[in-house]
Formats: structure tokens, C-alpha cells, sequence
């Protein structure tokens, strides 16, 4: 028998929650609200410029530490086996929420750090921060004051900051979304990531890019360029004419930056009602594809088991697709395995659907509310 192969550093790291809902969503008949993907199209523009790459003569395009780094928890899943799969440590820090005393319906940006229990975390050892505004899964638009914080801890202890963006167009109310790499002292130790997938509507191309000084890409292309090398040609010659286009339209009515945002909080509005006349408490999204849903109330359809391992929200998501139809992920999902069941009574809905959609997952909502009302 061959001796184990596995690095230590991936023990604990194999269970994707992403693998884990697809297979239940593809088993049972249901409405899709977990994963975020729009299921609308690309806009007619992109595609356009796709067909044209791929028509061109231009056959080229076809051709192909121990350090401690910080994560502001919720975050989306891969950030921490990507901190262990380069052989550093994770150290967490949560968002923590304070009900609104006006009796409204939470916000995203009720979710805060506090901002002593931030600066404990930082060391001599601490080498990076991973930051995510707009973030997945709350939804939350860190304002400039927060970013502030992170950036004056970041400069004091010479800590770099990688800024996941992918959501930076996908801001509502008219919140702003803020470069911490514009803030002082940032933009040197700054790296930022971008998805044409999330500002195209496109997640399936897989183009993204990052920005940054020169002495922190140079390591990041040569990463890149002996594993993934690059992602299809078509689709980056795509995604560019893509911006040149917006570049044009920036600010304009007929921008698809301006157009997809409105679209989106008009579609997170109506999920927020749907939810909220069932019962589930929505947190208001400042932002993203996505938001968060209090199912306290629910937990007389649900009872918890005692002695589980697996947090309340797990069982109750995976309850809800096989007995009604209706998929969304548990919020447990998006924090270290010390603090799930901290924060084990949510659950996060995609509402970067069709109106079909939303439709049918409403009507699922009112028919659950009406059993649970019933005598």
C-alpha cells in the first residue's frame, strides 16, 4: 500500500458546500434561489462581441509563509482553503450585527466590525487581510469609514489587502462603492479582483483580472502562468469590447452599469416583501446578487436536533429543497468551522433571477405560509 500523498495543510478542506446543494437542487424538483447565477442572459451587446471575436481572421485569439492573514467572516467559502492552500493561517474576525432600535427591517450595514476586536487581530506576524465590499453573502457595502479602519491598521502594521470587488457595480440606494487601494497609503499594498462574470452577467466566461503595483502582480502572473496560464481568449477579447462600450455610456441612461443595478434592486425589493410577509426576516442588501434571511420563526417546521454537529440553518436549507421545493444556502457555510453555529439561524437567497422565478419561489413562500397558518 502507497504511503498518503495528501499535504496536511488540505486535512478539513475537501466539503464544498457548492457541491453539496447541487446535488440536492438536481435531485429534487426545485426553485433555484441558492447559487448565484442570474438565469437571464448576458446582455445582447456582450454576446454580439463574442460573435465577433470568434468570427475574426485573427486566429491567435484562439490559441492558448506561515503568515497569518486576516478574514472578515461572513466571507465566500474558497477564501480560507486559499489561505491554507498556500500554507498560512487564518485568523477571523466577524461582523457583528446590531438590531435596528426603530423597529425596521435590518440592514446590511447593521453588520459591523468592532473596530478594538479588529485591531487585536493584527501582529507581527499578520501579512494580509482579505477584504470583500460588496460582500457575499450580506450584501454589506463597507462605507469609507470602515475601509478607513481597515486601511490606518493595514498601513501600521505594514499588512497587505487583498480587495475582492467582483460586486462593485451591484451597489442600491445610492450607496457608493469605495477602492480601498484609493485610501492612503493603500495603493501600494493593494491588490483588487474584478469578474466580467458579475459585471457582464457572464459567471459562466470565468474572465477576471486584478489591479495593483507592479512588485505584487509580477508574483500573481507568475502563479498564474504555471497553473491556470489563461482563461478562453474569445471570451477576454469580448469582455473588453464590452468596456469600451460602457467606457462610452459611463454615468448614461443606457449604460448596462446603470441599467443592471436598477434591475437588481428592483428584483431584490420584491424578494424582500415575499420574504417578509412569510415571516423570514430579509437584512436589506446594500449590494451583490444576495441576501440574508432570518428563519427564526420557522423553527416550529424544522425543530433543532439536539447534539447535532451540523448547524440548525445546514439542516433546515436542506430540509426546505426536499419538502418544498425551494433552494437557498445556510449562512454557517460562509464562516470558520469555531463560529458556525454563532450565526446558525440564516440562510442566503439569490435574487439575481427572472421574474418567473422570483415568481414561483413566491408562490412556494405563500402556500407554506398559508399551512402554517392553518388550523
Amino acid at each position: 500500500m502507497s504511503r498518503p500523498v495528501q499535504a496536511r495543510r488540505l486535512e478539513g478542506i475537501d466539503k464544498n458546500i457548492w457541491v453539496e446543494f447541487v446535488k440536492l437542487a438536481a435531485t429534487y424538483s426545485t426553485v433555484n434561489l441558492g447559487q448565484g447565477f442570474p438565469d437571464f442572459p448576458p446582455p445582447g451587446f456582450l454576446k454580439e462581441a463574442f460573435l465577433r471575436a470568434l468570427s475574426e481572421e485573427n486566429h491567435m485569439l484562439h490559441q492558448y509563509t506561515r503568515a497569518f492573514v486576516i478574514i472578515i467572516e461572513p466571507f465566500f467559502d474558497c477564501y480560507e482553503p486559499m489561505v491554507k492552500m498556500a500554507g498560512g493561517t487564518t485568523v477571523f474576525v466577524p461582523l457583528r450585527p446590531k438590531a435596528p432600535k426603530d423597529g425596521k427591517l435590518m440592514s446590511s450595514a447593521d453588520w459591523q466590525l468592532d473596530p478594538a476586536e479588529l485591531a487585536s487581530k493584527f501582529s507581527e506576524r499578520t501579512k494580509a487581510i482579505v477584504l470583500n465590499s460588496p460582500n457575499n453573502p450580506l450584501g454589506k457595502v463597507f462605507s469609507r469609514g470602515e475601509l478607513e479602519l481597515i486601511a490606518e491598521l493595514c498601513v501600521k502594521h505594514d499588512v497587505l489587502c487583498f480587495s475582492d470587488e467582483v460586486y462593485e457595480w451591484l451597489v442600491y440606494d445610492g450607496k457608493e462603492h469605495i477602492r480601498i487601494a484609493t485610501l492612503q497609503g493603500m495603493w501600494d499594498r493593494t491588490v483588487v479582483i474584478g469578474s466580467a462574470g458579475k459585471t457582464f452577467s457572464a459567471t459562466g466566461w470565468k474572465v477576471g483580472w486584478t489591479m495593483g503595483p507592479n512588485r505584487l502582480l509580477q508574483h500573481l502572473r507568475t502563479v498564474h502562468q504555471n497553473s491556470a496560464y489563461h482563461c478562453a481568449t474569445l471570451a477576454q477579447e469580448a469582455v473588453a469590447q464590452g468596456f469600451q462600450r460602457e467606457l462610452m455610456l459611463y454615468g448614461k441612461p443606457d449604460s448596462y452599469f446603470v441599467q443592471l443595478p436598477e434591475e437588481l434592486q428592483k428584483k431584490r425589493d420584491w424578494l424582500v416583501q415575499s420574504l417578509d410577509a412569510v415571516g423570514m426576516k430579509p437584512i436589506i442588501p446594500e449590494g451583490t446578487y444576495f441576501l440574508v434571511a432570518d428563519i427564526s420563526k420557522f423553527r416550529s417546521s424544522v425543530p433543532d436536533v439536539p447534539d447535532s454537529d451540523e448547524p440548525y440553518d445546514s439542516r433546515f436549507a436542506k430540509w426546505m429543497v426536499k419538502n418544498k421545493g425551494l433552494a437557498a444556502i445556510p449562512l454557517s457555510a460562509f464562516y470558520s468551522e469555531a463560529h458556525k453555529n454563532n450565526y446558525n439561524h440564516f440562510i442566503r437567497f439569490c435574487f439575481a433571477k427572472e421574474e418567473a422565478t422570483l415568481k414561483a419561489a413566491n408562490d412556494i413562500l405563500q402556500k407554506w405560509k398559508q399551512e402554517k397558518t392553518s388550523p
